[in-house]
C-alpha cells in the first residue's frame, strides 16, 4: 500500500504547553497564519490557554487555581526534512516588564473573544508552516470551498496532549449550523465533534480529497481534483459544556482582525 505523504494541515498544528515556571499546568494546540507567503507569520492560540481561566465562567482551569506565566512551543525542527519528527521547543513569557500582556488580542471584541497571538520572530532553528489567510495563484483550489449545515469539518490538534510521531491528531465531526448565520457581534458557529481536553487552539479545517463544492462569485461548481482541497474555517475554543459534543468555532475573522492588529506590534 502505497502511503503517501503527510498531508498539509498535518504540518500546520503546533503543541504548546501551558506553564507557571517549570510546571505543566495545561497543554492545547497552535498554528501559524499569515497574509501571504512573503508576509511575517504570527501564532494563534486560544486566549483561555494563556489566561489559564475558563473563557464563559472566568475560573481557574487548573485544580490548583496555577495561572501561567508562560508557554512552550514545540515546533517542528529545521532539519530540511520537510515533515520530520523532531520538535524545536520555544518558550515565550505571557507578561512584559511591565506587566502588560505579551499577547495580541481583538480589536473590537477584545478579551471577549478567546483567541489571541503572538508576534515574534521565530528564528531559523524551526520549520513554519503557516496558513495563508488571502489565496495565491498556486493556492487557488484551497478557498472558497462551498460548506453547508451537516458538511465534514476536521479539529485538527492534541487531545490529552496525544500524538502520532509527534504530528496532530484529527477529530472530524459536522458543521452544525449555517454559516451565513455568524455576526460580528458573535463571531462563532457550532461544530458537532468529540472534541476533548488539549484540542483548544486547533483549527478547524474543511478537507476535501477527491470531489469537492466550490463557490466562484455567485455560483457554486462541483469540482474533481488528484490533489486534496482544504480552507481554514477558524479556530476550536472548547465545548458548550461538558455533556454535549458541540463545540464552539471562532470565525476566521477574527483571526483576519487580529493579524491586522499584530502589524502594529512591536
Amino acid at each position: 500500500m502505497n502511503r503517501g505523504k503527510v498531508a498539509g494541515p498535518s504540518l500546520k498544528s503546533i503543541f504548546i504547553e501551558a506553564r507557571f515556571r517549570e510546571t505543566v499546568l495545561g497543554t492545547g494546540t497552535a498554528f501559524l497564519v499569515a497574509k501571504d507567503s512573503q508576509s511575517h507569520c504570527m501564532l494563534i492560540t486560544s486566549r483561555h490557554i494563556v489566561t489559564g481561566k475558563n473563557p464563559q465562567t472566568d475560573e481557574c482551569l487548573n485544580k490548583h487555581a496555577g495561572i501561567p506565566d508562560n508557554v512552550v512551543v514545540h515546533f517542528h525542527a529545521n532539519t530540511g526534512e520537510t515533515g520530520n519528527c523532531e520538535w524545536r521547543e520555544i518558550q515565550l513569557q505571557l507578561f512584559r516588564a511591565n506587566g502588560s500582556p505579551s499577547w495580541i488580542e481583538h480589536g473590537e471584541l477584545a478579551g471577549k473573544a478567546d483567541v489571541i497571538a503572538f508576534n515574534l520572530d521565530w528564528g531559523n532553528e524551526v520549520s513554519t508552516y503557516p496558513y495563508y489567510l488571502e489565496k495565491e495563484e498556486k493556492e487557488v483550489d484551497r478557498f472558497s470551498l462551498e460548506i453547508d449545515p451537516a458538511d465534514s469539518v476536521s479539529v485538527i490538534g492534541f487531545p490529552f496532549g496525544r500524538s502520532v510521531n509527534r504530528f496532530p491528531i484529527w477529530a472530524t465531526g459536522f458543521l452544525a449550523q449555517d454559516l451565513s448565520l455568524i455576526t460580528p457581534e458573535n463571531p462563532t458557529f457550532l461544530i458537532d465533534c468529540r472534541t476533548r481536553e488539549g484540542q483548544s487552539g486547533s483549527p478547524v479545517v474543511a478537507y476535501r480529497a477527491g470531489t469537492y463544492r466550490k463557490r466562484v462569485k455567485d455560483k457554486v461548481f462541483a469540482t474533481m481534483s488528484p490533489e486534496p482541497a482544504w480552507e481554514l474555517l477558524g479556530i476550536y475554543s472548547g465545548r458548550i459544556n461538558r455533556e454535549s459534543d458541540l463545540g464552539i468555532v471562532w470565525d476566521v475573522s477574527v483571526i483576519q482582525n487580529i493579524l491586522e492588529r499584530s502589524a502594529a506590534d512591536t
